[in-house]
């Protein structure tokens, strides 16, 4: 099932347009990955998606909802999470509070929830007092992504999840995406790491200057070999 629909977005910033027609669709149990140079509007996209932009012409639809032009909170309540790729923590709170903030928009007892992230991420679990300021990147990464769960999302975008990681922390992080879709979370996750988003995605959408270059399963996209050349690194 179709979960969220990007149809001919055309956005950007004040009078620049960065993206133009840009299209994507996301299966309700699907890892999509987004990939392409510097400047091709990945992160845009992602912006556009969660309401942080708002969208000159084409349509966002979650299910059947027209969600587009939305503010981020609107967005929030109908299923979407966005992890952003910088000051995605807060780095003078707990692990815990950070957690919390993340489920400031819910009404009911989250405490199960809550516990559910913290297995999820068993390496925060022993720390939830600890500010995450203290943490190393990998571990603000978590408590990011955790925050973004605590919503219970249908889709969670991710903007750069291995920027700046060791490559062993950036593989522990690919394998929570993984664990996290499994569980019934859709992910659109936009990545400079292509070849390891592209292993990882059933589907993938290549970027180029704001337009739609191609699409296709991330196996073929991996064996692609013009992909390969130009965005791959050989």
């Amino acid at each position: 099932m179709i979960i969220l629909k990007v149809e001919d977005i055309t956005a950007g910033y004040t009078e620049v347009e960065i993206l133009h027609d840009v299209h994507i669709q996301v299966k309700s149990d699907e890892i999509v990955s987004v990939i392409g140079p510097n400047g091709a509007g990945k992160s845009t996209l992602l912006k556009t998606i969660f309401g942080v932009l708002k969208p000159k012409k084409g349509h966002i639809i979650l299910k059947d909802e027209e969600i587009t032009g939305l503010n981020p909170d609107r967005v929030a309540r109908r299923g979407i999470s966005y992890v952003p790729q910088v000051n995605n923590v807060f780095p003078s709170l707990a692990i815990q509070e950070n957690l919390e903030m993340g489920a400031y928009i819910r009404k009911d007892d989250y405490s199960q929830r809550l516990e559910e992230v913290f297995d999820l991420f068993p390496i925060l679990k022993g720390r939830r007092k600890q500010k995450a300021g203290q943490l190393s990147g990998g571990q603000r990464q978590m408590v990011a992504m955790g925050r973004a769960l605590m919503l219970d999302p249908q889709v969670l975008l991710l903007d750069e999840p291995s920027a700046g990681l060791a490559p062993l922390i950036v593989a522990d992080i690919f394998e929570k995406i993984k664990e996290i879709n499994a569980d019934g979370v859709a992910i659109v996750i936009v990545e400079q790491n292509a070849r390891e988003a592209l292993k990882m995605a059933h589907h993938g959408y290549v970027l180029a200057t704001g337009r739609n270059v191609l699409d296709d399963s991330g196996e073929a996209l991996l064996a692609n070999d013009e992909v390969g050349r130009l965005y791959l690194g050989g």
